[in-house]
C-alpha cells in the first residue's frame, strides 16, 4: 500500500469515527444518565436551553437531546443545578419552569 493510500485510509477512518461520536452525543439520554444527573442534584428546567442544546423533551417533531429548534423553546428542557430553575432568566423577562411551557414553540 502506498503512503498516499495509507494516509487516505487513516483520514477516512478518523472521519468515520468522528461521525459516529457525534451521533452518539446526540442520542437520547439513557435512564441511567438521567438518574445520575438527578442524583447529582440537577433538575429539569423548561424554556432555558438554546436551540439544539436541550437535554430532552423537545416536543412534537423532535426526537430528544439536542433537537430543539428555537432558543428558549418552552417544551424543551435542560438539566440545571437543583433549586435554580425558576431563577433563570430568558430574554424578555421570561423565567425557567419545572413544567413544560406553551411559549416559543416551533410553528
Amino acid at each position: 500500500m502506498s503512503t498516499r493510500s495509507t494516509v487516505s485510509a487513516a483520514l477516512l477512518a478518523s472521519a468515520f469515527t468522528a461521525a459516529l461520536s457525534s451521533f452518539a452525543a446526540a442520542a437520547p439520554l439513557s435512564e441511567a444518565e438521567g438518574k445520575a444527573a438527578m442524583d447529582a442534584g440537577k433538575e429539569k428546567c423548561y424554556g432555558v436551553s438554546l436551540a439544539g442544546m436541550n437535554d430532552c423533551a423537545a416536543g412534537p417533531g423532535t426526537t430528544c437531546q439536542g433537537t430543539s429548534t428555537i432558543d428558549f423553546q418552552g417544551n424543551a428542557w435542560a438539566f440545571v443545578p437543583g433549586g435554580t430553575c425558576t431563577a433563570i432568566m430568558a430574554p424578555g423577562d421570561r423565567m425557567g419552569s419545572p413544567e413544560p411551557l406553551t411559549r416559543d414553540l416551533p410553528a
